[in-house]
């Protein structure tokens, strides 16, 4: 299963961003190789609305089945859970460090959004 992280930067060394929506990066991850791509989310970083929407589509097209962020809005979390993805949120650190939480079972996956819609 490949795992997506909302990430600050490029790389499995950057932080985690705690905004789904608005992250600068989704980190794309195969668990087992460690082999990752970043994908761009820059078209939402500014959006009026639909950012999480949006960002949720991206993760989804790109074959996760599980998002790891810091907080994801009712919006964003309806569509990823349409796509079956799961979402763990309140995640943080880097998200080299969230990969290996999920390969040790220490990732819980969240049952409900973790902020109201339109958070920054």
């Amino acid at each position: 299963m490949k795992v997506a992280i909302s990430a600050k930067g490029k790389e499995l060394d950057d932080e985690i961003d705690p905004r789904f929506g608005r992250a600068a990066y989704f980190i794309i991850v195969d668990p087992k190789t460690m082999e990752f791509k970043a994908v761009d989310n820059r078209q939402n970083i500014e959006a009026m609305q639909g950012a999480g929407i949006q960002a949720a589509r991206t993760v989804a097209e790109e074959g996760a089945g599980l998002l790891i962020t810091g907080h994801c809005g009712p919006k964003a979390f309806m569509t990823l859970q349409a796509a079956k993805v799961n979402v763990a949120v309140n995640v943080t650190g880097t998200v080299r460090e969230a990969v290996e939480k999920f390969k040790k079972g220490e990732i819980s996956y969240a049952a409900s959004p973790n902020v109201e819609g339109h958070w920054r």
